[in-house]
Parts: structure tokens; C-alpha cells; sequence
């Protein structure tokens, strides 16, 4: 069985598209893997820094949703 022959968009070099690769399609295995790396970090370092920013904008959501007109 023979895999599908993609052209990396970073390198346009030619590779194989198999099942397992980490990744994005459309880039070879050499050009993924520092995004793969980079990708586990920042989630954790944004809910970390946002925590003030999360809890202005829930204070806002709550005005706006359960303010009287008077």
C-alpha cells in the first residue's frame, strides 16, 4: 500500500502522508515538529495570564446580561 506523495508547503520538499504523522498535513515531518512543540506550552501559559482578564470579562457578560432598566 502506498501513501499519498504531498509537497511541504515550508520546504517544498516531498514526502509521504502517513496515518500516524504528527503535525500538519501539508508540511513534511522535519518542518512539523517544532510547531508540535510549541503548541503544548501555550495553552497553559494564556490561562495563567488571562485569569484578570477572564474575570473582567465574566464582571462585564453578568452587567450586561442582569442590569435592570429603569
Amino acid at each position: 500500500m502506498s501513501f499519498p506523495i504531498k509537497v511541504c508547503v515550508v520546504c517544498s520538499e516531498e514526502f509521504e502522508l502517513k496515518p500516524d504523522k504528527p503535525g500538519f498535513a501539508n508540511r513534511c515531518p522535519a518542518c512539523s515538529e517544532p510547531e508540535a512543540t510549541n503548541a503544548g506550552s501555550r495553552p497553559t501559559d494564556a490561562r495563567k495570564g488571562d485569569s484578570g482578564l477572564n474575570e473582567a470579562r465574566r464582571g462585564a457578560i453578568r452587567d450586561l446580561l442582569y442590569r435592570k432598566d429603569s
